[in-house]
């Protein structure tokens, strides 16, 4: 049996296992293992499992995940997130559709705190859907408009999929993080003016809220300074060459904490369980991430890249066409794969090819982990959508599905806008690092 046989045993073993609910870390752990063994034997895949998990462990650039996990949760602790949410519905929640649009502002703010799509998610249902059902909106746009804008925290920085990108691909983590800024305000954007198309088509759908005065727009303006505050210091920061993403994870988790304590918001009690689950979700990360360093080494060695990347290269193509052949296959992946897992799965194979073709890294990885948040609203596996349907346990799967149907185009048309114009992604980071 060739090496590049074995190598797509391998791929076909781990999918079976992820299909049958095996999670990521131990299902890429084992194929890894075992398919070294067969490779290089015992002792070899012995070696890359102790070696490549210390090196993992001892990447000071992973720092970045535990700290920005923390401030995010901290944020929520606090009462940040649900600050940011009335300040934008004291702007816009007198025009129709104007909460869900609030709403999308709150989860763009709360995902430059907290760098995840599903944190977004939960924590702006919480706060906004009770008040969307007040004042009779369409549950299929109060729900699905959560969905959709719970994905915001895996674009805009600080993000944790940027982190993991730049753990497999060894890139820079500041330079993905400048790039999402313009993508991630640009989907922000597009997900507005969906609200408002749908609202100007059946104005029953949003209804309008009632206006706020100056006073308590003032009031609620003020209210949100400190999360405005945090996120220009950290973001602001990486882009003028301040701090580290490291630094700024650690200066934003310290102002939350600050904040919280001042203001008493923060009892001992909240912050450790925001330190609790901070641990969880970073351990979580670093399985996965230690899994994907046992299979990457299993997939090197079966040639398994080598020989994708040449059946590609082979087809003499467009390099346009072959990068919409690989998102094409990140969004049917997405239908049944989590993101974490697709990545993994997928840049040790396109990654080399990416390189061989010349595309730009950078405005590749804002590319695919734009389509790794279509898959989160996209069925049947949809986390996001999932996520909501645990906040709203009365309304339908369905009728969540049917709602972020609207603003999937949104992200379709927003990807398109990136590949036609690739400065949007790399603004920043050139102008930062020339």
């Amino acid at each position: 049996m060739s090496v590049e046989v074995t190598g797509f045993i391998g791929l076909a073993t781990l999918l079976v296992l992820l299909a049958i609910r095996i999670p990521v870390a131990f299902a890429m752990f084992l194929v890894g293992f075992v398919g070294i063994c067969a490779l290089k034997g015992w002792n070899a895949a012995m070696s890359l499992l102790s070696s490549e998990t210390f090196t993992l462990a001892s990447s000071s650039e992973l720092v970045v995940v535990p700290l920005f996990i923390l401030m995010g949760n901290v944020a929520t602790a606090t009462g940040m997130s649900r600050q940011l949410y009335t300040a934008a519905y004291a702007m816009i929640g007198h025009v129709r559709g104007g909460l869900a649009s609030a709403t999308v502002v709150g989860c763009g703010g709360f995902a430059a705190l907290s760098g995840s799509s599903v944190a977004s998610a939960l924590t702006m249902g919480k706060v906004s859907l009770s008040e969307m059902e007040r004042f009779k909106y369409d549950q299929r746009l109060s729900t699905g408009v959560v969905a959709a804008g719970g994905t915001l925290g895996i674009l805009i920085p600080p993000s944790t999929g940027f982190v993991i990108f730049a753990i497999l691909t060894e890139q820079s983590i500041g330079r993905l993080f400048l790039a999402g800024v313009f993508p991630g305000l640009l989907l922000l954007m597009m997900f507005v003016l969906t609200v408002w198309i749908i609202c100007w088509i059946k104005p029953e759908l949003g209804p309008r809220g009632p206006r706020s005065s100056g006073a308590e727009r003032l009031r609620a303006l003020t209210g949100a300074l400190p999360i405005l505050l945090v996120i220009v210091v950290t973001i602001g920061g990486i882009y003028g060459g301040l701090f580290s993403p490291v630094e700024a994870a650690g200066v934003g988790a310290a102002l939350v904490v600050i904040y919280g304590i001042v203001t008493r918001t923060l009892s001992f009690a909240a912050f450790w369980h925001s330190a609790r689950s901070s641990i969880v979700t970073t351990a979580t990360v670093m399985l996965i991430l230690s899994g994907a360093h046992m299979i990457n080494p299993f997939l090197a060695l079966s040639h398994v890249p080598a020989f994708v990347g040449g059946a590609l290269v082979a087809l003499d193509l467009p390099v346009l066409v072959i990068l919409a052949l690989m998102l094409l296959m990140y969004l049917i992946l997405g239908c049944f794969l989590e993101g974490f897992a697709m990545l993994v799965l997928t840049l040790p194979i396109f990654f080399p090819v990416v390189l061989q073709l010349g595309i730009d890294p950078i405005w590749f990885g804002v590319l695919v982990v734009l389509t790794l948040e279509m898959g989160l609203i996209s069925p049947p596996v949809g986390i996001n959508v999932f996520i909501v349907k645990s906040v709203a346990p009365k309304v339908a799967l369905g009728d969540i599905f049917r709602g972020v149907t609207p603003f999937w185009f949104a992200m379709l048309f927003t990807l398109i806008v990136l590949i036609a114009f690739p400065q949007v992604s790399l603004f920043l980071p050139n102008t930062m690092f020339n």
